[in-house]
């Protein structure tokens, strides 16, 4: 089951959506919560968008008004998760104390207007935020129905230049260095006449040019919204129940967000999964990305999943996600029919322990009147809801079956926050004319896609869960990791990387990794450092590519329409053994991939950023046998297999067909189906519908 700090134990896969009863512009509570339970629905979350509700002036609250949301759900065995309102400040204590607003530039605030626009480090913002949350807890906090609380929302949004925030950064600075000499040094602040001789010389981050100056504010910044978190989630600990949980609810992209040290403190990780739907979900299509808050296609989409996974390696909670629609009035896409269940079931398949719409009915007003709902404008129920009705039975007839789940990994890939945030200030790619600021994220899609494409599984690891594990443990739970884009590392990682290998798992590098130090620091050694001998390749230049070129495997990496894109590592083989080169007048002289043992196992360097072909191919040789296939043997896109072990032994198994043409497949083994209990023997030939999801467990 999920694994929480406190008493609380899930049982079966909750679901839901957002509800806020008091958007509506007529009472209509008792006609929602009867839909919701006859679609199934087993959670609500309520009350974190409105303090000027609960607030309505200053010390005058209002506090009953949730209390037939929650006496009406419970009565309809519908669990509610309370949330605190600090993420949308009321008019009247902006108007009172304009100086808790946040400032994107140093002096500039940012306008009223929206909502994340607080300095919530301020002490006067503190003082307000302690009081609602309190009188809110105090009312409702033990309430039978509710079952745990959200602080906040998608924290993170802001990266604030406020004075008080910049002083605290210099104090993290000097608590970190000691004295201006150290940071001097440590900064290379010789560098275009920046030497310091006391602290307070030190330049605000509007004009800043220094990475070394960017990670350290990109970390602070980071470390400002996990302990706001933490101080919220102290609050709840006064008034919640030993069998009550507590967390927030991430949007991963956010600036401000170290998703592994924030969920330290919280009970269970929850995030908001937007994807692209329609041609996006198509296994077989490329598509655009939407916004920088959405991802595109199959493999995007379980990207966000295991990145979810990633924060806690436990289950964790869906608090939003599509129903209809998601964005501005211009960019209307609704799934096709079959594609709700269908996401559900492929985050479920990935470790969400709930699936939570967001949200329940389509506003008519607001920034957010066409983030469609559950329900349309109309708010008769259509065929969202219907589908949504549908999965609701189906997680009905499934039942705790999965409690305990853990999703399986043929490839473990390595996850970095400060590389992150370092590949933001200074990427090694363009996009549109200008840098890439996602080029971290699109180095790692680039395998992750190679992964799910290949049919195989991924699970992603912050390196200091890695470390936690030990080269030893690691080379035997996870045959193969992947660490590219890997930027920013310290001495102990790139050894880790190398005892890994040298303890029997295979490490397959891409590009950037171990570049830079912990300080961004361009690392002074042959590249790629530290990694170069048990590589046997080495580097001392590269190339951004304008175009893609193509690439040749040799008959150890079979490839099939393969390129490299984006950049190319000028490797030179000191003993490795090259599996694939390009074609290109001046590159073929480098090999794009090569590999080379490693005490008992092996180092393979991948040049370039893979097409999603070429990372196929990759995926395949170094995982040359799929978890996935032993339900089916070896399936190809658009049909994708999710699995992971249950407590008793047995696997759960998911199949998907992402695409219109109906597809087969014939079992391997004998299962049963999790949804109708139907048992299916060995041989059995079955037919996948257009955009659907068969569950099974093992017999």
């Amino acid at each position: 089951m999920v694994s929480l700090t406190n008493g609380y134990r899930p049982s079966g896969v909750l679901f839901g959506a957002a509800y806020y009863a008091e958007y509506h512009l007529a009472d209509r509570l008792e006609v929602d919560l009867d839909l919701m339970k006859a679609a199934g629905f087993t959670v609500i979350r309520v009350g974190e968008s409105v303090w000027s509700t609960w607030e309505p002036r200053d010390g005058e609250f209002d506090l009953d008004w949730l209390t037939p949301v929650l006496d009406g759900a419970y009565s309809r065995g519908i669990r509610v998760i309370l949330g605190t309102p600090t993420y949308a400040v009321p008019p009247w204590l902006q108007v009172s104390h304009p100086e808790i607003a946040g400032e994107r530039a140093t002096g500039v605030r940012i306008p009223w207007g929206a909502r994340q626009e607080v300095d919530f480090t301020h002490p006067v913002f503190r003082t307000y935020a302690e009081r609602v949350i309190r009188a809110i807890l105090e009312r409702h906090a033990r309430h039978p129905s509710v079952i745990g609380f959200q602080v906040d929302n998608e924290p993170g949004l802001e990266l604030f230049h406020n004075e008080g925030v910049f002083a605290g950064f210099v104090e993290s600075l000097r608590e970190r260095y000691g004295d201006v000499e150290t940071l001097n040094r440590e900064w290379g602040l010789t560098y275009w006449s920046h030497r310091l001789t006391e602290w307070s010389q030190l330049w605000r981050p509007d004009g800043n040019t220094f990475p070394q100056y960017d990670l350290a504010w990109r970390r602070y910044q980071a470390t400002l919204t996990t302990e706001f978190i933490a101080w919220q989630a102290d609050l709840v600990d006064e008034f919640r129940r030993d069998d009550q949980f507590v967390m927030t609810c991430l949007a991963y992209p956010r600036p401000a967000v170290d998703d592994e040290k924030l969920n330290e403190r919280l009970d269970i990780t929850a995030g908001n999964p937007y994807y692209g739907t329609q041609d996006r979900l198509d296994a077989l299509r490329s598509e655009p990305e939407l916004s920088h808050w959405t991802t595109t296609g199959v493999a995007g989409l379980f990207r966000q999943a295991d990145r979810l996974f990633s924060s806690k390696q436990s289950r964790y909670l869906v608090t939003e996600t599509n129903a209809q629609s998601i964005s501005g009035p211009d960019l209307n896409f609704p799934p096709y029919p079959g594609q709700l269940a269908q996401s559900a079931f492929a985050l479920i398949s990935r470790g969400a322990a709930m699936i939570e719409y967001w949200h329940w009915h389509t506003l008519p007003y607001g920034a957010e009147t066409y983030w469609g709902g559950v329900l349309p404008h109309s708010l008769v129920p259509g065929r969202i809801y219907r589908e949504a009705a549908e999965l609701g039975a189906a997680l009905g007839s499934i039942g705790d079956a999965l409690d305990g789940y853990e999703p399986d990994a043929d490839v473990a890939i390595l996850w970095s926050n400060p590389s992150r945030f370092a590949l933001q200030f200074t990427p090694p790619f363009q996009s549109g004319g200008g840098k890439d600021t996602r080029a971290y994220e699109h180095i790692i899609d680039s395998f992750h896609r190679g992964v799910v494409d290949s049919g195989r599984q991924a699970r992603i690891l912050h390196v200091d869960q890695a470390h936690g594990i030990g080269a030893a443990e690691l080379a035997t739970r996870f045959p193969v990791i992947v660490a590219a884009g890997l930027y920013i590392t310290t001495d102990a990682d790139l050894a880790l990387l190398r005892d890994y290998a040298e303890q029997g798992g295979h490490l397959v590098m891409g590009v950037r990794t171990g570049y830079a130090d912990d300080e961004a620091r361009a690392r002074v050694e042959v590249a790629p450092p530290g990694l170069s001998e048990a590589a046997g390749v080495r580097y001392d230049e590269y190339s951004n590519l304008d175009a893609s070129i193509p690439v040749t495997g040799t008959d150890g990496l079979r490839t099939d329409s393969a390129a490299a894109t984006l950049w190319l590592d000028g490797l030179i083989v000191d003993g490795a053994e090259v599996l694939a080169r390009y074609e290109h007048p001046r590159f073929d002289e480098f090999p794009a991939v090569t590999t080379n043992r490693a005490g008992a196992g092996r180092v393979s360097v991948v040049g370039t950023v893979p097409s999603p072909e070429f990372a196929s191919d990759i995926a395949r040789w170094a995982a040359p046998t799929a978890i996935g296939s032993q339900l089916a043997g070896t399936t190809s896109l658009p049909v994708t297999v999710s699995s992971g072990l249950l407590p008793t032994g047995q696997r759960a198994w998911f199949v998907f067909n992402w695409g219109f043409p109906e597809q087969q497949i014939t079992l391997s083994l004998p299962v049963t189906d999790l949804v109708t209990g139907a048992a299916l023997e060995a041989g059995t030939a079955l037919s996948l519908d257009a955009w659907s999801t068969k569950a099974f467990v093992s017999r």
